[in-house]
């Protein structure tokens, strides 16, 4: 089979060949890992190959296959997580020099229940230091260095998750594992012209992952499409007892019982005209699309001030999650110089402060849920710019005010989104549109996301690599 051929296809067509008998997880295995070590490589997208343990769980699940035992549709499908979950006899750096070495002996929830799934680990990826709660303002916040766009080596590939966001994007890996606080799913998926979605808070164990803040922290699936999505987050999503936040309600992918038109979608159009040029062409080329299975109609976000609260809240719970390290020192080993400062004003944020900002949430959360019981979904641009240049300071290159609403609306209030491809901008790079849903409406986002992608292919595009 012809290399691009293995790299860009989906779960499902990767399934198909493997119960075909056309290829072996063994094989899948060793084409990813060799992808890894020259495409990731280069992208600065990959910390660790995990070959070792690859090779194990990729013979494994042969041999299961072989003898009629199917595990579902992740069996024997190679997969990378970005480094801040655990894998048990594998360095978990955080993204962090002074923690190149860090170890843990056992797996995070999430890469437990993918391998419980007959998925091969291949790589751990990589990640901003720290995921960049230290306040990161430039590309190069990692110890593998800035993550490089796959469809433009001048560009960034986005952040936290900027490692898996450059793998999928390449075809180095057929889905991988990013998390997300405020932004670190959507902008590299959207970056990089890939689909992630960022799950309801509470819907996937963060147990054996990086802490930086409790309230705000989420674990999900960044892919090449919707529907991959979907046959990942029934994997690892549902209740666990080492994670006492999480739901628990078992989540089930079910397609089949979706409706795939006659969707009733909320445009929100705030801050749209700071968007660049493309990005605002290519949203408005999107709703087209949507208007041909779905009711669209504008909507207003309830006045809340959702930049700051989630500010504070995320300043108070990452100096007290990295309290240790910054009075110990050992985060002046960081890379980038505002990291190795950056965390210390949250420990002078007065308690008062941090309880008025989660009444705040409070009330903004049953104002956003209100709202999201009217519609399938909200729509907006997952980025109001396309990726930054590497060269550039974040600030000098989109502005504080192209930050857009949805961002911190739906992290504060834990609500889970998608982001997938609808075009290409400036410097040939990708943009994102990004549905966000009622709290546990994976479904039928999902159900949304896959009506678009099927009436568009820039999910299927590839990069000039």
């Amino acid at each position: 089979m012809a290399t691009r051929e293995f790299a860009y296809l989906s779960i499902r067509e990767l399934g198909k060949l493997l119960r075909a008998g056309e290829t072996t997880p063994t094989e899948l295995a060793e084409y990813f890992i060799d992808r890894l070590e020259t495409v990731g490589r280069r992208l600065n997208a990959v910390v660790t190959v995990t070959r070792e343990r690859a090779l194990r769980e990729a013979q494994l699940a042969e041999a299961e296959l072989a003898a009629g035992l199917d595990r579902g549709p992740l069996h024997g499908i190679p997969y990378g997580a970005k480094d801040l979950l655990a894998a048990a006899g594998y360095p978990t750096t955080w993204g962090a020099e002074p923690l190149r070495e860090q170890r843990f002996d056992f797996d995070a929830t999430v890469i437990a229940r993918l391998r419980d799934a007959g998925a091969v680990l291949v790589a751990k990826l990589g990640t901003v230091e720290l995921a960049g709660g230290m306040g990161y303002e430039q590309p190069n916040a990692s110890l593998t260095g800035p993550g490089l766009n796959p469809w433009n080596l001048d560009a960034w590939s986005g952040g936290s998750s900027s490692g898996p966001g450059s793998a999928v994007g390449a075809g180095a890996v057929p889905f991988a594992l990013g998390s997300e606080t405020w932004g670190s799913i959507l902008t590299p998926s959207s970056y990089c012209g890939i689909t992630g979605l960022r799950p309801t808070y509470g819907r996937v164990s963060r147990f054996g992952g990086m802490v930086l803040s409790w309230t705000l922290d989420k674990i999900g699936p960044m892919c090449r499409s919707a529907d991959d999505c979907g046959l990942v987050l029934d994997a690892i999503a549902g209740p666990d007892p080492n994670d006492p936040s999480t739901s628990p309600e078992r989540f089930r992918y079910r397609p089949e019982d979706e409706p795939t038109q006659g969707f009733r979608i909320g445009v929100l159009e705030e801050s749209l005209e700071t968007a660049q040029p493309e990005v605002r062409a290519n949203f408005e080329a999107a709703l087209g699309v949507l208007g041909e299975f779905a009711h669209l109609e504008p909507v207003t976000l309830p006045d809340f001030p959702y930049n700051e609260t989630a500010r504070l809240i995320l300043s108070a719970e990452a100096a007290s999650a990295f309290e240790e390290m910054l009075h110990s020192g050992i985060l002046l080993g960081l890379t980038a110089p505002e990291d190795r400062t950056g965390g210390y004003a949250g420990l002078t944020i007065p308690a008062v402060d941090y309880l008025r900002a989660m009444r705040i949430r409070r009330q903004a959360r049953a104002a956003l849920s209100a709202l999201l019981a009217r519609y399938d979904a909200i729509v907006h641009p997952a980025t109001a710019v396309v990726a930054s240049p590497l060269s550039m300071r974040f600030d000098d290159y989109a502005g504080k005010g192209r930050r857009l609403p949805l961002g911190s609306a739906g992290n504060l209030a834990g609500l889970p989104a998608i982001s997938v491809p609808n075009g290409f901008g400036e410097r040939g790079l990708p943009t994102g549109l990004q549905l966000v849903g009622a709290a546990g409406s994976e479904n039928r986002l999902l159900a949304v996301a896959r009506a678009y992608q099927a009436r568009t292919d820039w999910h299927l595009r590839q990069p000039p690599l």
